[in-house]
């Protein structure tokens, strides 16, 4: 399977990334970009972006791009950093890269950028299962 269909089945069954409104800009073997717009129901108490929406676009950007390959790939480890705020009407954009590939472990960083500005940072690796995609 290519990596726009690998990406497109996990999309079909993917609810909360559909939920979240994330749209798939390009695909590649190891790399992803994701956007979506920030929503009313996605702000905080503060009025702000809740963590939790820059935090599940780069893990769906993760996912996204790990698979690429063609195995099936989970995650084992994340973080993020959070650097700017956001706001209701923003739109954010993640880019996953793959830093390192290896038979049973891959690693990857996201940076998520709204407005031209790096907002949060996000490191993550995957456990490579030996599962294929098939159509």
């Amino acid at each position: 399977m290519t990596p726009e269909e690998i990406v497109a089945k996990m999309m079909h069954r993917d609810e909360f990334s559909r939920w979240l409104g994330i749209q798939v800009n390009h695909v590649a073997s190891g790399t992803c970009t994701l956007s979506l717009t920030v929503r009313k129901e996605m702000l905080n108490g503060f009025g702000i972006a809740h963590g939790g929406i820059t935090y599940s676009i780069a893990d769906s950007a993760l996912a996204f791009a790990s698979n690429s390959h063609g195995r099936q790939s989970v995650s084992v480890d994340t973080s993020i950093n959070h650097i700017e705020s956001l706001c209701e009407g923003d739109q954010i954009i993640a880019v996953a890269k793959e830093q390192s590939l290896k038979n049973k472990f891959a690693f990857y960083s996201i940076e998520i950028h709204s407005n031209n500005k790096l907002v949060a940072l996000f490191k993550g690796t995957v456990y490579r299962t030996d599962k294929e995609w098939v159509i």
